[in-house]
């Protein structure tokens, strides 16, 4: 398939796990990506990757947290290719496994400035671009924990929140545009982030889970690139479930 011959995307957190997959999926089928990753190891590693599967591929080394890593990603994709039609907000963090009431507000702050101030940052830097061309996708990855809340997991659960607060605002913005705004809510996938759950916490995502299993980054990803499609045209400021039917409303 080549959907995305001529596309060009950003794809935040892709230096491993799902982020890396989705990007992986979007260059498989065309599309030209620039990574945006906070570890130099992983983002080397998933260049590599992506240039053996014949993708082209651009590296940003930066906190999505900071500005001027959303303005530098923005620059050099323009630089390089002229256009950005894709933006996949990945990036995130889970934070302290711990009660609310024994986390900091210096935790809850961390955790924001990954998983709904990145978010921010990217669309407001990247849609002006989209807007020019009058078109664009854009998907936030949010989360399960945003529909049901995790326990031990607030501010994980309450920032994965503002991210499906912010996909509706920003798309009924821009609902009579040629851009798409839309999120997905992953349950549990295999990642490496379930290493920072205990396997109790892991047990318990898996039995409320009606498949019973944990979802794989693939399945995930090939939502997403639905969602990065020209096919995708008449959703916006929607919410897609990909947790095997646990959060499906």
């Amino acid at each position: 398939m080549s959907r995305f011959n001529g596309r060009v995307a950003i794809v935040t957190g892709a230096g491993e796990g799902l982020g890396l997959g989705i990007a992986q999926r979007l260059g498989s089928e065309g599309a030209r990506v620039t990574v945006v990753e906070i570890n130099p190891v992983t983002a080397g590693e998933a260049a590599r990757i992506l240039s053996d599967q014949g993708t082209e591929a651009g590296l940003v080394l930066g906190d999505v947290g900071d500005e001027e890593t959303a303005l530098e990603a923005v620059e050099s994709t323009i630089q390089r290719w002229g256009r950005i039609d894709i933006l996949v907000n990945n990036a995130g963090i889970s934070g302290l496994v711990a009660p609310t009431w024994k986390q900091t507000l210096e935790e809850l702050d961390r955790v924001y400035r990954t998983n709904l101030r990145g978010v921010f940052s990217f669309c407001s830097h990247v849609v002006p671009q989209m807007l020019q061309q009058d078109y664009g996708r854009i998907i936030n990855v949010s989360s399960a924990a945003a529909k049901e809340g995790f326990p031990l997991a607030a501010p994980y659960s309450a920032t994965k929140a503002g991210v499906i607060g912010f996909t509706k605002s920003i798309a009924w913005e821009l609902a009579r545009t040629g851009i798409r705004v839309n999120c997905v809510t992953p349950g549990i996938v295999m990642t490496n982030i379930l290493n920072t759950l205990t396997p109790k916490q892991v047990e318990a995502v898996v039995e409320k889970s009606p498949m019973g299993r944990v979802g794989e980054v693939r399945e995930v990803a090939a939502m997403v690139a639905w969602l990065a499609s020209e096919e995708c045209s008449y959703s916006n400021g929607a919410v897609f479930d990909v947790s095997g039917g646990r959060t499906s409303y």
